[in-house]
C-alpha cells in the first residue's frame, strides 16, 4: 500500500517536535488534505492535539506494547483513506526502551520505511547545527534523514548561518521556525494539559501552530518527501471479530478526568460484539442504560478529585455495580476508597495520594493472579506513568509482577492496575471482557 508519510524526530525532548508535527498536520489539513496522525510511544496527550489538528483519531505506534509485526498494519489501519500521514516521534531520535533503541523513533521509522524530518533546536548555536545533524544522519544508515526544520531561530542572520552550514553538508532545510512564545501549550506534572481539559484553548493553540508552520516551512517540499516513501508490504490491521450471542453495553469512562486511551480499544470491544458507550464521571449521575461492563482508563483524576467525589450518585452506582470492570491507573484511583482525602467509589480497599515521585517506564509483566482480563502465567508488556501511590500498593497476590515490582488487584469480575496495556497487542482482553459482560446487565451488589 502507498501512503505518503513523514516521521518528525528530534535530537532530544523539548526540541519542538509537538509544535512542528501538530502544526504541520493542521496546516496540511487546511490545504484540503486528509491527514492521518500518529505518535511514537505510549504518550496519550499529544494524540489529543493531533486529533484536533486533523479531525481523525490520534493513534500510537509502539513496538514494545504491540510488537514489531503490528506497527505497519496498525499504521495502515489508521491511515486508511488519508492523503498523507504524519508521525510524531518520542524523545531523541534514537532513544528507546531502557538502554536500547527498541521502540525509538528511528526504530518505528525503519518499520514504516518512512523518511525522517529532524527538528533542530537552533537556540544557542549556529554552524554547529550541521555537525549535530550529520552525526544523527550517520549514526544508523538504515534511517533516512530527509532534512531538517530549524526551531527557535533568533533572527534572519541566525537563520542564514544555520542554512549555510547545512547546505555545505548537503542537508535540506524545510523550514525555520522563529523563536516565539505565542504557541506555548501549558504543562503540569505529567506533561502537556490534555486537549479534552481545555477544548477551546487547545483548538486556538492548534490554529496558532498551523499558522506558524505554514508561514515558516515549505509544505510543498515536505509533501514531496512524504510522497517519495516506498510502498508498505503489509495488510492493514483489523480487530478480530468475536461472536458472543449478544451486544452487551460496555461503558467507557471519558470526559476531562479520563483522557488516556488507545483508539483501538473501542474498536476491539465493538468487534467483540460490545455496544460501546462513553460516560463522563464528572457530569453523568447514572451509568448508561443497560451497562453490562465498565472500562475506566487513564487520565488525571487527581486534578478533578473534588468534582469526581461530588458526583455521589454515580460513585454509589459504580460501588454497587455487579458486572465486570477493567480499570487502569486513573481507573484504579477512582475505584479506591479515597483520593487525596476525597471519597471515591470504594470498590478497592486502598487509599490514593499524590506524591512527588514520578513512576515512569515500560514493564515486562507476568500475570500472577487471574482476573476478568488476565489468566495466571500470561505475559504482558505495559507502561507505567503516574505521580500517585495507593496504600496498600497491591493485593496480597498482585495482579502483575515484573523485575523489581508488583502491582494490581484481580478477581473474576475485576482487573485494576497502574499498568497501561495496548489492547491491540493483546486482543484477548477485549474478547474476555465482552464475554464476561454477555450475561445479564450488571446488578447492584448484595
Amino acid at each position: 500500500m502507498v501512503i505518503p508519510r513523514l516521521v518528525i524526530g528530534a535530537a532530544a525532548s523539548g526540541s519542538g517536535k509537538t509544535t512542528v508535527a501538530t502544526g504541520l498536520m493542521a496546516a496540511l489539513r487546511a490545504r484540503g488534505l486528509r491527514v492521518s496522525p500518529h505518535k511514537v510511544g505510549p504518550d496519550y496527550i499529544d494524540p489529543g492535539y493531533h486529533a484536533l489538528a486533523t479531525g481523525r483519531p490520534g493513534r500510537n505506534l509502539d513496538p514494545w506494547l504491540t510488537g514489531e509485526d503490528l506497527i505497519a498494519p496498525l499504521f495502515l489501519h489508521g491511515a486508511a483513506g488519508a492523503d498523507v500521514a504524519v508521525v510524531e516521534g518520542v524523545m531523541g531520535l534514537y532513544d528507546g526502551a531502557g538502554a536500547t533503541g527498541f521502540a525509538s523513533t528511528a526504530h518505528v521509522a525503519r518499520l514504516l520505511a518512512a523518511p525522517v524530518v529532524m527538528v533542530v533546536d537552533a537556540a544557542r548555536q549556529g554552524r554547529s547545527v550541521a555537525a549535530l545533524v550529520q552525526g544523527f544522519a550517520a549514526y544508523d544508515g538504515r534511517v533516512r534523514l530527509a532534512g531538517v526544520v530549524l526551531n527557535n531561530v533568533g533572527s534572519p542572520r541566525h537563520e542564514e548561518i544555520c542554512r549555510t552550514a547545512l547546505a555545505e553538508s548537503g542537508v535540506p532545510v524545510f523550514g525555520a521556525v522563529p523563536r516565539t512564545d505565542g504557541v506555548a501549550t501549558p504543562s503540569r506534572h505529567l506533561g502537556l494539559i490534555p486537549a479534552a481539559e481545555r477544548q477551546a484553548e487547545a483548538l486556538a493553540a492548534v490554529d496558532r501552530m498551523a499558522a506558524l508552520i505554514a508561514a515558516s516551512c515549505d509544505l510543498d517540499a515536505l509533501m514531496t518527501v512524504a510522497r517519495a516513501a516506498p510502498p508498505l508490504h503489509a495488510a492493514p490491521w483489523s480487530p478480530p471479530r468475536v461472536e458472543h450471542g449478544g451486544s452487551p453495553v460496555v461503558a467507557v469512562a471519558g470526559g476531562a478526568a479520563f483522557t488516556f486511551g488507545y483508539a483501538e480499544q473501542a474498536e476491539l470491544l465493538a468487534a467483540a460484539g460490545a455496544d460501546v458507550v462513553t460516560f463522563d464521571p464528572l457530569r453523568d449521575e447514572l451509568l448508561p442504560e443497560g451497562t453490562a461492563a465498565l472500562v475506566i482508563g487513564g487520565g488525571f483524576p487527581e486534578m478533578h478529585a473534588p468534582g469526581l467525589s461530588a458526583n455521589e450518585p454515580l460513585r454509589k452506582q459504580v460501588a454497587a455495580f455487579d458486572g465486570p470492570i477493567a480499570a487502569e491507573c486513573a481507573g484504579l484511583l477512582y475505584l479506591a476508597r479515597e483520593l487525596d482525602g476525597h471519597p471515591m467509589c470504594g470498590r478497592l480497599p486502598v487509599t490514593a495520594t499524590m506524591t512527588a515521585k514520578l513512576t515512569l517506564g515500560y514493564r515486562d509483566a507476568v500475570a500472577t493472579a487471574g482476573s476478568v482480563l488476565t489468566r495466571e502465567g500470561e505475559r504482558y508488556r505495559g507502561h507505567e506513568f503516574h505521580r500517585t501511590a495507593v496504600t496498600p500498593a497491591h493485593a496480597a497476590t498482585p495482579l502483575f509482577r515484573w523485575r523489581g515490582g508488583a502491582d494490581g488487584f484481580g478477581t473474576p469480575s475485576l482487573s485494576a492496575s497502574y499498568l497501561h496495556l495496548h489492547w491491540a497487542g493483546a486482543p484477548e482482553l477485549a474478547a474476555r471482557l465482552v464475554a464476561a459482560a454477555s450475561g445479564p446487565p450488571g446488578r447492584p451488589r448484595s
